[in-house]
């Protein structure tokens, strides 16, 4: 008869050293202790999250089980006989939001019982994203006045001296300055 999911699909070989583990005492201090890891257990995406579980004293049957992980892994339930080392190996979702479960370890048929926090983090959500330079809604000004500015400044004088003297040569003479500085920018584009 085959199980629809098999318990050797949670519990991992010791060959693996890219994977941390976390370790859990099991009656250390005192029969059907439960002794959790001091540090923050965090997990990425996409990873596993490996409880190493040490007992310390006679064998024991322990039950793991996790309510609120279904987000971030397959995993729910799982009872195991400890005898000296064993390792629980718990794939998380490549998928899976930022967040957290908690995982609940009963022994001594559920006379101690430990919660274990579990923080799951995407690497992905938090890659810092490259901030493009908006172009300025105005044109910034670079170096020396261009061209065209210049001979529109000269335009500019010698039409107002036409409007103030009367002479109609300073017309034309505005009037040929803008043409050759229209025409030496229009030939001048890339």
């Amino acid at each position: 008869m085959l199980l629809p999911l098999p318990a050797p699909l949670f519990i991992a070989d010791e060959t693996r050293d890219d994977i941390p583990f976390y370790e859990i005492y099991l009656n250390r201090v005192g029969i059907s202790s439960i002794e959790l890891p001091r540090e923050r257990v965090k997990v990425e995406t996409g990873g596993k999250l490996r409880l190493r579980l040490l007992n310390r004293g006679a064998p024991l049957h322990i039950t793991i089980t996790s309510a609120n992980a279904s987000m971030f892994t397959d995993f729910f339930h799982e009872n195991m006989y400890v005898v000296d080392a064993t390792i629980l190996s718990l794939p998380i979702r490549r998928e899976a939001p930022d967040g957290f479960f908690d995982l609940e370890i009963l022994s001594g048929y559920g006379v101690t019982k430990a919660i274990l926090h579990v923080e799951v983090t995407n690497p992905a959500l938090h890659k810092p994203t490259s901030i493009e330079e908006e172009l300025p809604l105005q044109p910034v000004a670079h170096g020396r006045p261009h061209l065209l500015m210049i001979m529109m400044g000269i335009g500019l004088i010698l039409y107002t001296a036409w409007l103030y003297i009367g002479l109609g040569f300073l017309n034309i003479a505005a009037f040929i300055v803008l043409i050759i500085g229209a025409l030496y920018t229009w030939y001048r584009q890339q």
